[in-house]
């Protein structure tokens, strides 16, 4: 897996954690968030700690920083732009509430939208893959079909070209 991929899979599950229990202090929750994907990552590679045996992280791989480097932006703009996102969704999302779409869909929609209104470094149809790819592996089975969509309409509306050459 890519290091972006995995970064929105990432930027998706700070979303989702957010949405269901939103913390007071943005900067420690996230914080937190990484330091728990490192320890869950160092404890699938080397096992879990025992009882009371203090866990020692070591710094981060070049890896885990490039992914949280990519992550982090997403998950802050996400966030700051969240009330736009849910409008763009409510508009094309005919005879559905926001609170009765599926929460993991409702939060890769968000980072979608995100990178298609704010991100002129992503082409729109990267972000799009990426979020059905993202709703595929983590929500239901007719996930990657309702975001794919949405999104498509989203992409419709866009004022910008669909592949920025450099």
């Amino acid at each position: 897996m890519g290091k972006r991929r995995e970064a929105r899979e990432r930027a998706v599950q700070f979303l989702f954690q957010y949405d269901m229990n939103p913390p007071e202090d943005l900067d420690r929750a996230l914080e937190m968030f990484w330091e728990t994907q490192r320890a869950a990552a160092i404890a699938e590679e080397k096992g879990a700690a025992n009882w009371g045996e203090p866990v020692e992280l070591p710094p981060p791989t070049v890896d885990e920083a490039a992914v949280r480097l990519f992550a982090d932006p997403l998950i802050r703009g996400a966030l700051e732009h969240r009330d736009e996102a849910d409008g763009v969704i409510k508009k094309h999302a005919k005879n559905w509430d926001l609170h009765r779409i599926a929460a993991v869909d409702r939060n890769v929609m968000r980072l979608a939208i995100f990178e298609m209104l704010h991100r002129e470094d992503i082409p729109p149809v990267v972000s799009i893959n990426e979020a059905v790819d993202i709703a595929k592996r983590f929500s239901t089975q007719d996930s990657g079909k309702f975001v794919n969509g949405i999104l498509d309409k989203v992409k419709g509306e866009l004022m910008r070209p669909g592949r920025i050459v450099k």
